[in-house]
């Protein structure tokens, strides 16, 4: 998987109907900045209002998944999805015409296609994963829909599902490496079974289906007034079938191109977490429905793990900002010096390191012989850290200073010595306004909690003192 973010080089459009609005829409995607992440815009609307890939605004999952804020109403947002994650896409602007992304033929494939030819643009910020703590299960009992979720250093999903017909059966489709979705999932086509058309069809949705985006199953005989009718609804001439099979006898990418492209939609509906994952998937029977709701589980676990969870740190993986970087914004000198990387940067959260060695000058006398990391310099590590944050709200950080205004709720909990790496994670509790930014800042060794407090902190530009 991709350690850093990415974007696109350059903007691309593609153009067609919406499955179940059938309105004709143009799509582009325009890349995007370091920790946008992943957002629509409607531009038909009056003030262009946009809306966030997100769970908390999903709104509607009548056979697709359809999100809305401010507005900003967009259907059947899973292919879309399906296809950046698949290409590990974090930061994208996607601007629509209309209500809904065009189903094109019912796979991510296009997007795929049109992405590709886009370029991929590597960003300077790691990715901000989140690492599945402990098993997390769904289970809808009336359904027989089971999800899991797994801990694994990787992203895998496995897919099983059963619709108890002859012409489908038990099918089973996997992915074990991200990379393999453009070429072994990406073009799976949506499907659904004869019998359901007709329900969809009054249900005022697959306005935009045709035999060419979608795989009718039939697994019952068809007389010759129901293939006539089929005909109508589809604005062709003539529709055939085999005694069971696929209408129009269309024939399948792969044998399991329906348990793929289920596949294709778990990991799509899954990207409205709002960040990449690290975890084992599997799904037995998925639907819009089920995947959303364990999306939310996952997001409710993301929340109230957050505030206490130690940042991962890997040291072989290059920094945000090196040492040149931070102490170009931050003017600090010997002794003073106190961060080493910043290994996470986005706009409410920092995360920066510090290796605590017992060279540094203030263990002579603090104390010979028992070297201690002063409390007040911690907390001075975790307000330059901060301030990375505060200063990256500017274009122009090297202009600024930054000082402290107070300090609160402050707690040292356990001893900092020689040796340890001192993890500092600092948080915007609020819009920074008028120079002025209140943060939550922790420090953890080894995962464990050793400092916290709550920081406030004035911004002000170097001409006005």
């Amino acid at each position: 998987m991709n350690q850093k973010q990415q974007t696109i080089n350059k903007p691309v459009t593609l153009s067609g109907v919406g499955l179940h609005t059938g309105v004709k829409v143009n799509m582009t995607f325009v890349p995007a900045p370091i920790n946008h992440g992943i957002v629509f815009q409607r531009i038909d609307l009056p003030g262009q209002p946009k809306v966030e890939a997100d769970v908390d605004y999903v709104v509607d999952l009548s056979r697709g998944t359809t999100i809305e804020k401010n507005g900003a109403r967009v259907n059947t947002v899973e292919h879309t999805l399906a296809a950046l994650v698949g290409l590990q896409i974090d930061n994208i602007l996607i601007q629509l015409d209309g209500p809904e992304p065009p189903i094109m033929d019912g796979s991510s494939k296009p997007f795929v296609d049109v992405l590709e030819d886009a370029g991929m643009d590597e960003q300077n910020a790691l990715r901000n994963f989140y690492e599945i703590p402990h098993s997390i299960f769904y289970k809808d009992e009336e359904n027989q829909i089971e999800i899991a979720a797994l801990p694994l250093d990787d992203y895998r999903v496995t897919v099983m599902v059963d619709y108890n017909s002859p012409v489908l059966g038990s099918q089973h489709a996997s992915l074990t490496n991200i990379s393999q979705f453009a070429k072994e999932i990406a073009a799976c086509r949506t499907f659904c079974f004869l019998h359901e058309l007709e329900m969809l069809h009054s249900q005022n949705l697959i306005k935009g289906g045709d035999i060419n985006n979608a795989i009718v199953v039939v697994d019952r005989v068809v007389n010759d007034d129901e293939l006539e009718s089929l005909a109508k609804l589809f604005n062709k001439q003539k529709v055939e079938v085999k005694k069971e099979g696929i209408l129009n006898n269309v024939e399948l990418r792969y044998n399991n191109e329906p348990a793929r492209h289920k596949l294709l939609d778990v990991i799509g509906d899954l990207a409205l977490i709002g960040r990449p994952l690290k975890a084992q998937i599997l799904a037995a029977r998925p639907g819009h429905a089920a995947n959303v709701a364990f999306a939310r589980k996952i997001k409710k676990l993301m929340k109230e793990t957050s505030r206490n969870q130690a940042p991962k740190y890997d040291p072989s993986q290059p920094p945000v900002m090196d040492v040149n970087k931070i102490y170009k914004a931050l003017p600090h000198t010997y002794p003073f010096k106190l961060v080493d990387k910043i290994i996470h940067l986005e706009e409410k959260i920092v995360v920066g390191v510090k290796n605590v060695t017992i060279n540094e000058p203030f263990f002579q006398g603090h104390f010979p012989g028992n070297p201690i990391m002063p409390g007040v310099l911690q907390i001075e590590a975790m307000a330059q850290t901060g301030g990375i944050l505060v200063l990256n709200s500017v274009p122009d950080p090297e202009n600024y200073w930054t000082y402290f205004l107070a300090i609160e709720d402050c707690k040292f909990r356990k001893p900092v010595v020689p040796g340890d790496t001192l993890i500092f994670k600092c948080e915007l509790l609020s819009p920074i306004k008028r120079g002025i930014a209140k943060l939550s800042g922790q420090a953890f060794v080894a995962g464990q909690l050793v400092c916290e407090a709550t920081v406030t902190a004035s911004m002000v530009k170097k001409n006005i003192i």
